[in-house]
């Protein structure tokens, strides 16, 4: 048997109807009829063959129920075909495709080209005649082939596609799809979609309870009503009036069944519908074989366009029935509350009422007549099934936990106070008021525990929503409101009990606040209010404020007790906002607390620094621009692993010492071999942690230490664990330091490598944390090389080195901690250095006094000239007497006098008080009193005693 695509194209049929269609000639004779139609409809919604814009959905799915129904069904299916190159394509009641199935690599491959893919729309309005989009206008299985597509990218294929129907609402809940290359496509597709989807329908039935069965079997037998079951409306296609029931039309009338359900002694009602049409609602008793009772309403169009049998409305029009039926509360909700109306035992100890909706095929029989005599023009249809007296209580207790599981659902997605609030103004608008309004007072905002809130507290309001655009002169967000006592809502925080006001116009105490503001909110149309505390754990936190204005039912008690529940969820929701936000701005302040504060006094190099904590919260990376001695500078960049207040705590600790050990003048290798030890015993919990303590370690810790001499321009650098340092010399030209890959602190036993530069002045040292150039998504490589290239550039501010670094390779929200440092070098002069090497005799003493005081002179420091003849005279007498040469004194002016002597000895002089019969000892006792700082420094020839006295 040959295709039929291959024989229909081969003909001709096909090859140019599609090209004369769109030129605007007759194809009738060379199309079916189902297929010109579709050609119609894409025609008029403005598709253009060769171009198409496709939608995308993100995590498009189906309820549980019906995955649970259609899986077995679907590997079967797909076992059968895995012989053939044919993929099969589950899709919503939408058109959205959730899966797909089977298929060869390269027919998978030609339909992702053409979005076929799970995902992406396929409904008629936007890719044209197809398979799913189609079936779905159709409300039936449909086969498309080659030529018959209407858009020339899909041309090359064959499909077949069928709606998959709730058995008991006749809604379609969703689309099967199978398609094939189109010298493979064959007919019998469309027997073997059909099978399937009738089989999930199947499966569907199975999961309905016995009574819903029972019931609805009882409806379609009568008046034969089974015939054809259970092919049912869905939607009203427009007649040849082109006249439509859509969704304000149906609301009205299951409005109305509701009330005919709940009034045992009216049979018929007359309905005049918002579109002008008349419909007639008739009231049947049910009753199954197992003796259940029930209620069905069925309806009729009276003088309007025949209804047909079609499951989805075309684009443009309502939604009809099938818009009405809302979701089922929870996966596990049973068939009933998804289709059927109140169906409630006829027996004691029955199960509450569980409202829903079905519907069933046209019956010719019982057309009433209109009032006039003139016959009904359209069949009716089943729009309700419940018990006597229930009904629009159980409708309105289903729409309640609709509207309690939306909100369990959309209220808490974040840990943020005013974005708490507003989702849950967001989910009670217009399903439950008009208007609601939040106000929490600014220690909640901060995250504090607020004070007893009483009736003249100052709140501010944190969120409002409204179904309405124009304000109803009420208070904006962000304004302080305080509530007069008279006010439910100062009643509610007083009382801290919720407070309902049915009639708003009778409420003068409510009217007080304002009566200037709220006049006009009257005459808007609010009328109804309720007012509820929001308390958590037993802290009143704020008042929420719901209004009803468009909605012409007032509150009433079960209102008031809805609004509580969903306050209380929201309460709680807000208050662990609370507390997060209080934890994150300690943790916060405790690391901005040890971070370093302002710029440190010195010369030796331009600074810019940044810090940006990750968006988990605070981290371990910190720097540091640490002054020393002799007009030199530390660099220090780290970054302990992890977030939170363990994190910053041990930033803290490292920091400190990084400053203690620069106090001994430590060279950068000794300085992390004494880090590294400290990291050590800490890690190991060593006097601060209990044994077993989750935090008793650091697990990681790297660090970066420079030290620059401005008077010689070298700068040396080491590393433990840390990422190399950037060098951009004056010209723009950049280098990564090639530092020895040392092992991060803590772990012991490797030497720590240094290596020295020589920097020419106005050289930028660039040193960060590994945040900067390396996430989950880049590696640090390819970061490198973006920091690279940044930072390329001659005579830029190490303030904008910082600026553009941070906006070339952050995103808005990083996702871990980042420390930047820049320093730009510069140097002292040789009009600002003196320096004078000395024989190691005594008689050099009063020369080098002497030429401290022409050199102070020339400096214009004439009134340090005595000071600093004695300090120089004590401390090269000391070197002369005590050490070894060379001897070398050294002046430095800088921001402050600096005075070295350095010798080859690794002794270091000591500090005493001389008793009253020593002969000497007092030398270094007065160089401490005369100077602001002095101290000893190791270098690998011996060690430089120096001194700094303040400038005039």
């Amino acid at each position: 048997m040959v295709p039929l695509s291959v024989a229909w194209d081969d003909i001709g049929g096909l090859v140019d109807a599609h090209e004369r269609f769109l030129a605007g000639s007759l194809v009738e004779s060379d199309v079916r009829d189902s297929v010109l139609d579709s050609w119609k409809r894409c025609l008029s919604v403005g598709l253009e063959p060769n171009r198409l814009l496709v939608r995308y959905t993100e995590d498009v799915t189906l309820d549980d129920r019906f995955l649970h129904a259609a899986g077995p069904v679907l590997r079967d299916l797909t076992t059968s075909l895995a012989d053939v190159s044919m993929t099969i394509a589950l899709c919503d009641g939408q058109g959205r495709m959730v899966e797909r199935l089977g298929g060869s690599r390269q027919l998978r491959e030609s339909l992702d080209t053409v979005r076929f893919a799970p995902g992406f729309d396929a409904s008629e309005a936007l890719v044209g005649t197809n398979g799913v989009g189609t079936a779905l206008v159709e409300r039936g299985p449909v086969y498309i082939t080659g030529r018959e597509h209407f858009a020339d990218c899909l041309q090359p294929f064959a499909c077949a596609g069928a709606p998959v129907r709730d058995p008991l609402s006749g809604r379609i809940e969703a689309v099967l799809d199978i398609t094939c290359l189109r010298d493979q496509g064959d007919p019998a597709m469309v027997r073997m979609v059909r099978e399937a989807a009738l089989s999930i329908e199947g499966r569907l039935l199975e999961q309905a309870t016995l009574r819903e069965r029972a019931l609805l079997t009882a409806y379609r037998r009568a008046d034969g009503h089974a015939r054809g079951w259970p092919k049912q409306p869905d939607e009203l296609r427009p007649g040849p009036d082109g006249g439509a029931l859509g969704r304000i039309d149906m609301a009205v009338l299951r409005a109305k069944a509701e009330e005919l359900i709940a009034s045992p002694n009216r049979t018929l009602d007359e309905v005049t519908l918002p579109s002008g049409r008349t419909a007639t609602l008739l009231r049947r008793q049910v009753r199954g074989a197992a003796g259940e009772t029930g209620v069905a309403v069925e309806a009729r169009v009276v003088g309007g366009p025949r209804l047909r049998h079609v499951g989805v409305a075309p684009p443009g029009t309502g939604s009809g029935v099938a818009s009405g039926v809302q979701r089922p509360v929870g996966s596990g909700a049973s068939a009933a509350q998804r289709s059927v109306g109140p169906v409630v035992e006829g027996s004691a100890g029955a199960a509450p009422p569980r409202p829903a909706r079905t519907r069933t095929r046209p019956t010719p029989s019982a057309t009433p007549s209109t009032p006039d005599g003139e016959a009904a023009s359209a069949d009716g249809w089943l729009l309700l099934v419940g018990e006597p007296g229930v009904g629009r209580l159980a409708v309105l207790a289903r729409r309640r936990l609709e509207l309690l599981h939306d909100a369990s659902v959309r209220i808490g997605t974040t840990l943020d106070v005013t974005r708490t609030a507003e989702e849950l103004a967001e989910v009670t608008v217009a399903r439950f008021a008009d208007f609601v309004a939040v106000d929490l007072p600014d220690a909640v905002l901060r995250g504090e525990e607020p004070e007893a809130l009483g009736g003249r507290s100052t709140l501010r309001r944190v969120a409002i929503r409204a179904v309405r655009r124009q304000p109803y002169h009420l208070y904006d967000v962000g304004d302080t409101v305080e509530y007069v006592p008279s006010t439910p809502q100062a009643r509610s925080l007083e009382t801290r009990q919720s407070v309902m006001e049915p009639v708003l116009t009778e409420a003068d105490g409510w009217i007080a606040q304002d009566p200037e503001r709220l006049t006009p909110v009257l005459e808007a149309g609010i009328h109804s209010l309720i007012t509820v505390p929001l308390r958590a754990r037993g802290t009143t936190l704020g008042v929420v404020s719901f209004y009803r204005s468009l909605q012409p039912a007032s509150f009433e008690d079960d209102d008031l007790s809805l609004a509580q529940e969903l306050v209380g969820r929201a309460a709680i929701c807000i208050d662990n906002a609370r507390r997060y936000t209080r934890e994150h701005n300690t943790a916060l302040a405790l690391q901005r607390s040890l971070l370093p504060r302002g710029r440190s006094e010195q010369s030796a190099v331009e600074v810019a620094y940044r810090y940006l904590p990750a968006q988990a919260g605070v981290g371990g990376d910190w720097f540091d621009v640490i002054p020393l001695s002799g007009a030199r500078v530390a660099l220090v960049v780290g970054d302990v692993v992890g977030h939170g207040l363990h994190a910053a705590a041990t930033m803290g600790r490292l920091r400190t010492a990084v400053h203690n050990f620069c106090s001994l003048d430590l060279s950068p290798d000794d300085l992390l071999t004494h880090l590294d030890d400290l990291v050590g015993r800490l890690d190991r919990g060593e006097g601060w942690a209990a044994e077993n303590s989750p935090d008793s370690g650091i697990v990681g810790a790297t660090c970066l230490y420079a030290v620059y001499d401005p008077v010689s321009r070298r700068c040396t650098l080491t590393r433990a664990g840390h990422p190399l340092p950037a060098v951009v010399a004056p010209d723009g030209s950049v280098e990564f330091v090639d530092l020895p890959a040392c092992p991060p602190l803590g772990l012991g036993g490797e030497p720590f490598e240094t290596v020295e530069l020589e920097l020419a002045e106005g050289s930028q040292l660039v040193l960060y944390t590994d945040g900067l150039v390396e996430d989950r998504h880049r590696d640090i490589d390819a970061g490198l090389d973006k920091l690279r290239a940044v930072l390329a550039g001659a005579g830029r501010p190490p303030e904008e080195t910082c600026e553009a670094v941070l906006d070339a390779l952050l995103p808005a929200r990083p996702g871990d901690d980042v420390a930047l440092l820049v320093a730009r070098t510069h140097t002292l002069g040789a009009d600002r250095v003196a320096q004078w090497d000395l024989p190691t005799d005594p008689a050099v003493v009063s020369r080098s006094r002497a030429a401290v005081t022409a050199q102070l002179a020339a400096w214009g420091l004439d009134d340090l000239a005595f000071t600093t003849e004695l300090i120089a005279s004590e401390l090269v007498t000391n070197a002369i007497r005590h050490a070894t040469g060379p001897v070398q004194l050294r002046l430095l002016r800088d921001r402050a006098l600096v005075c070295e002597v350095s010798d080859g000895s690794g002794t270091s002089p000591r500090l005493r008080r001389a008793q009253s019969t020593d002969e000497g000892g007092r030398g270094l006792f007065l160089v401490a009193q005369l100077t602001e700082r002095w101290g000893t420094r190791y270098t690998p020839e011996g060690k430089i005693i120096w001194t700094e006295q303040p400038l005039p």
